[in-house]
């Protein structure tokens, strides 16, 4: 299994990554983080597709948890360094309630896994869960968001936003609405199971297809373009003098949406891999969503655990 690690010099590259975001036009944005990915160190392309990992896993912060990610790289002041350890450990805190509701979709993922055969009923209740865990979210993460635009300078605002917009392109990334064949360079999500469980070729093209066909079938679609204009609505709103983070019109649906969705897209990719293990495979798959789910929320320490 990758183990999952986000170094300072991930969030430079990161960082980096954002603002050649910024400066494309159009379709080419999202082709960034890509090109920034092959450009770093070895240390720093493994540490993204780590970060990729991470992000098809966890979604239940929604852009609330790109924001509490982005905090332990911001680079603050000592004076600012203990209101800003408050304030993400309020972020985190209040969204504790959709992640156990996602570590709960793991988990029935993982018993599944395990068993010989994925419970979907089981899988689609405990997506509801994570709906209706996540529904409240950018209410009250308002108060703790108007705290951090006060702490910061000027300058952090704009660098968190920059970061944020960041794990934004990684985060579409690695949930790709089809598991196209990757290379050495980029490698998708079936390229890294495939090789972990050293699936045989005829497996890995049989769950392409039918991972694209449940996709296709999903009952919510993918809307990036909501998410695209909350980020930015966040992001100006964010960069300016006055903030109040409840008057941002699509906080309540895309933190939910991209919560929800990318459940699906999980539990999805996970249902097309489920009928072709072997015991063995089954064995380390389950074991390693066990992990995914027993992970404490979004950061990580220097010993590469989940914090």
């Amino acid at each position: 299994m990758r183990r999952l690690d986000m170094s300072l010099g991930v969030m430079g590259l990161l960082l980096g990554a954002s603002l050649a975001v910024a400066g494309c036009a159009g379709g080419n944005a999202a082709s960034a983080p890509a090109a920034a990915a092959t450009t770093g160190s070895p240390q720093e392309v493994e540490s993204v597709a780590d970060l990729g990992e991470l992000h098809r896993h966890h979604h239940h912060g929604g852009v609330t948890m790109f924001i509490a990610m982005s905090l332990d790289s911001l680079g603050v002041s000592p004076e600012q360094a203990a209101a800003i350890e408050k304030i993400q450990g309020d972020l985190f805190a209040k969204m504790e309630p959709a992640h156990l509701a996602e570590q709960n979709v793991l988990n029935v993922l993982a018993d599944g896994i395990a068993a010989g055969k994925i419970d979907e009923a089981k899988v689609g209740a405990a997506i509801d869960g994570v709906k209706a865990a996540s529904a409240g979210l950018n209410d009250v993460a308002a108060q703790s968001l108007n705290d951090l635009h006060a702490a910061l300078t000027p300058e952090q605002r704009i660098a968190l936003v920059d970061k944020v917009l960041a794990h934004l392109e990684v985060w579409k990334m690695a949930n790709a609405q089809e598991e196209k064949p990757g290379d050495a360079a980029h490698m998708g999500q079936l390229d890294w199971v495939a090789q972990d469980l050293n699936l045989a070729p005829d497996q890995v093209e049989k769950i392409r297809a039918t991972f694209a066909e449940k996709v296709r079938s999903l009952p919510q679609k993918f809307d990036p373009a909501q998410v695209d204009a909350h980020v930015q609505e966040l992001g100006t709103a964010f960069k300016t003098a006055t903030f109040d983070a409840k008057t941002l019109q699509r906080g309540p649906f895309v933190n939910q949406h991209l919560a929800v969705w990318g459940a699906w897209r999980m539990a999805s990719f996970y249902e097309a891999i489920d009928p072709l293990l072997t015991p063995d495979q089954r064995k380390t798959l389950a074991a390693e969503l066990k992990e995914h789910a027993a992970a404490k929320s979004g950061v990580f320490d220097a010993n590469k655990q989940e914090r």
